[in-house]
């Protein structure tokens, strides 16, 4: 057993949502050839970076509800 294995048991499920949605938005750049969300036509309408952002929450509230709203 890897380090990798001990750090995938630490991890709670919050936390290894954020790192799958980290990877999906991480995936999109790199098709769109871009280095952040910010250049892209769909910012303000993408999904992936809206469950990103969701999950971004969850992780520090872990799951303890309440709103998330700027």
């Amino acid at each position: 057993m890897g380090a990798s294995s001990n750090q995938e048991k630490e991890l709670d499920q919050w936390e290894r949502a954020l790192q799958e949605k980290l990877a999906e938005l991480q995936l999109c750049q790199k098709e769109q050839n871009l280095q952040s969300c910010f250049p892209c036509k769909k910012l303000l309408e993408c999904p992936l970076r809206d469950a990103y952002v969701k999950a971004v929450y969850e992780s520090m509230n872990k799951g303890s509800g309440g709103g998330f709203e700027f």
